[in-house]
């Protein structure tokens, strides 16, 4: 690479990673830290049972992350991230209702 190439990407670098340092990119690393942490218990509870499993709290960190990260797209006014982070956050609670709904046990539909 030649110099000039370096320079470039040395100031692309600067300008996304130093320049545009707010709080709300430190909001958005912790959203997805917490949308990552999902992976991480559902990896870890899939290893310890010896096949693929989905915890609950894999549902909570996606609400977590989901919500967050939708609270970043918005304020960033990304169009394409907020239409998925906002369908996301719809099946993620929609998952948690069926497992609470299911805990609680069947519903007697005569009562």
């Amino acid at each position: 690479m030649t110099a000039s190439v370096i320079s470039e990407i040395q100031a692309w670098f600067h300008v996304v990673f130093v320049e545009q340092f707010d709080v709300w990119v430190i909001l958005g690393f912790v959203a997805q830290a917490m949308f990552m942490m999902r992976f991480v218990v559902q990896w870890i509870a899939s290893e310890r049972a010896g096949r693929s499993i989905v915890p609950v709290a894999f549902w909570f960190f996606s609400v977590a992350g989901g919500a967050l990260l939708l609270t970043y797209a918005i304020i960033r006014k990304d169009p394409v991230f907020i239409a998925g982070q906002g369908l996301g956050l719809l099946i993620y609670f929609r998952n948690l209702w069926f497992i609470f709904r299911e805990a609680r046990g069947p519903v007697d539909p005569m009562k």
